[in-house]
């Protein structure tokens, strides 16, 4: 047995005993009756769901052992059984495909212990969703603990990529202020020191003796499986019925959206426990968005390449350095953006629909910008409540991980509702599928790929940066390298 409460506007009008199942169950009727002020600063239907089911799987992340189950409209969204850990809640949650990317991380101190999982350093991604931080069984954001973890990464964490985690921490409750936020939703601990140490060597530990490390180490040293494409599998050479060569010089140039710390080496916390970003300048680029001017018949001499990073030519009469995925993202944003003023983004199918798992409340964002994203080359489709499969993908970009691609897009689409120009809402979309479909670093290229590259580079007009800002190219014109070498 067990026991029925009925309020009715704020009063308890019944109690009395009911035969019920273990649990807790609530059931919200006509919530705003008798405040209809409330309801007039309410969203759109989709997303006030797509808040209620992110609260409901957070509470289901925080309490594995017990049963959550979300229905909307008569459906059953989730289901999620109870079970005996974290991992097989997060599994529950984000799918295989997350949990075999991540690396288990532990971590004690007196009056603290950590338990989580974080993305490996081969799959951190632009986007920063998931970042779930629980504390004591409650959800949470605090700047120390965000801090050691991207510390604890350190040079694993490329610029302008983002760790993905969950984390679970216990804390003694006298060495914790829960008191900072209304809604509860930070917290400052009594020794912040010997938390932020003990993540840090947590997260530091985890990913020194993790297979993901190996591989990128063998990522590094351009023994990846990237070697075996051609460059036409990256969209260098174009392809069919899209023309090779374009008109260069006659494109807008965008800023893109702003580009986040690679590190918070530079950061700092204020009083109020928020991080406030002090970043380098290298951090952004802070040469004007101009182009070079371009001369007619331009010559290209691929040099060579360094680190699998670096491409190396002379163009014209300058030593240029260019870096070879900032310039190719150009290049594919260049295209993409003339194919979408023009209405005709190419496409293709993929001869194996690519499924793709989401958490409940993403999958409620993916589904409102399906129409959106057709529009733009990718077709997905519902498979269940969270599930889809891709079935088009923009040709220009040629094979990429298109599970990370759309988490990435979900950051993107997120912004929507607070831009007004259609435009400012297609470039960061744009943007994100440019930087997939380019060539990655660590990407080994013969001597014809690099002249290629580049000339695809000098024909969009030699843009100086990439659409999120990221600089292309270093230059060296032959009066400098006179000036240096004392010739002049």
């Amino acid at each position: 047995m067990g026991t029925q409460l009925l309020v009715t506007g704020g009063a308890i009008t019944k109690i009395e005993e009911a035969a019920a199942a273990p649990g807790t169950q609530v059931e919200v009727r006509d919530l705003f009756f008798n405040t209809p002020a409330r309801r007039k600063f309410l969203k759109t239907t989709t997303t006030e769901f797509s808040h209620i089911s992110q609260v409901v799987q957070q509470a289901s992340l925080a309490w594995p052992r017990m049963q959550f189950r979300l229905r909307h409209n008569g459906q059953d969204v989730f289901e999620h059984a109870a079970v005996s850990s974290y991992r097989d809640r997060v599994l529950q949650v984000y799918g295989a495909r997350f949990l075999d990317q991540t690396v288990e991380v532990r971590g004690e101190r007196p009056g603290s212990r950590l338990e989580g999982f974080t993305i490996s350093p081969v799959h951190t991604r632009a986007a920063r969703s998931p970042q779930e931080l629980f504390v004591n069984h409650r959800p949470v954001k605090n700047a120390t603990v965000l801090h050691a973890i991207y510390d604890g990464y350190g040079s694993f964490l490329a610029k302008g990529r983002h760790p993905q985690f969950v984390f679970f921490l216990e804390v003694d409750s006298d060495r914790i202020d829960v008191n900072v936020h209304p809604m509860k939703r930070e917290v400052r601990f009594v020794d912040q020191e010997l938390v932020h140490q003990m993540v840090r060597q947590a997260v530091g530990e985890a990913l020194g003796g993790s297979h993901q490390e190996r591989q990128m180490n063998r990522l590094l040293d351009g023994s990846s499986g990237f070697q075996d494409q051609s460059a036409s599998s990256f969209g260098l050479t174009g392809w069919p019925g899209w023309p090779t060569r374009l008109a260069g010089g006659n494109s807008e140039t965008t800023t893109g959206r702003p580009h986040g710390p690679g590190t918070y080496a530079a950061q700092q916390t204020n009083d109020q426990g928020s991080v406030r970003d002090e970043s380098a300048p290298g951090l952004s680029v802070q040469e004007s968005m101009h182009r070079y001017l371009v001369e007619r018949g331009l010559h290209v001499t691929p040099l060579g390449q360094i680190g699998g990073v670096f491409l190396v030519a002379q163009v014209g009469s300058e030593l240029q350095v260019i870096d070879q995925h900032t310039a190719h993202e150009r290049v594919l944003f260049e295209r993409l953006w003339r194919a979408w003023l023009s209405q005709a983004i190419p496409c293709q199918p993929l001869l194996i629909p690519e499924p793709i798992d989401l958490p409940a409340h993403s999958a409620v964002l993916l589904q409102r910008h399906v129409s959106d994203l057709e529009k733009l080359g990718l077709t997905i489709e519902p498979f269940g409540s969270a599930s889809f499969v891709i079935r088009t993908v923009p040709a220009l970009l040629g094979n990429f991980d298109y599970a990370s691609l759309i988490q990435d897009l979900l950051e993107d689409l997120s912004q929507w509702n607070s831009v007004s120009s259609l435009e400012a809402r297609v470039r960061p979309v744009l943007a994100s599928l440019a930087c997939h479909g380019a060539v990655r670093a660590g990407r080994a290229l013969e001597l014809p790929e690099i002249k290629t590259l580049i000339e695809d580079w000098i024909r969009e007009g030699l843009p100086t940066t990439c659409p999120h800002g990221r600089r292309v190219a270093l230059r060296l014109p032959e009066e400098e390298l006179s000036r240096i070498f004392g010739r002049a």
